[in-house]
């Protein structure tokens, strides 16, 4: 039995991660990274697909009653955060981090709408 990979400290490898949204939308540096973080990960099933993508639609629905409930700020900050995560100048555009961008843009604008419709 082989060992399992080694433990990255949860810190480190969201430090990872963060520092590629520049470039590279998130995705792991290199082929070999890749395959090192993947090799323990089996493959997800279709009932777990559906069951995940439940949980992204119950988080991205809670975000925007937190962000609508929220101070206006707090908006700001996520289209800053979008507008950060976007393609700079001179840089290739990653297709995944321009549709993340996009998304998070409109998750704002759907709280801003729920905002204004309070009472």
């Amino acid at each position: 039995m082989s060992d399992p990979a080694p433990k990255i400290d949860p810190s480190e490898f969201r430090q990872r991660a963060l520092s590629r949204w520049d470039n590279e939308g998130g995705a792991l540096a290199s082929v070999e990274d890749r395959k090192h973080d993947h090799d323990h990960v089996p493959d997800l099933t279709n009932a777990e697909l559906v069951h995940l993508r439940v949980r992204v639609i119950a988080l991205e629905n809670l975000i925007i009653a937190l962000l609508a409930a929220g101070p206006e700020k707090q908006s700001q900050i996520a289209l800053d955060i979008a507008d950060h995560i976007s393609p700079k100048m001179g840089s290739t555009p990653h297709p995944l981090t321009i549709k993340a961008a996009d998304h998070m843009i409109d998750l704002v604008n759907r709280a801003i709408h729920f905002r204004t419709m309070k009472m």
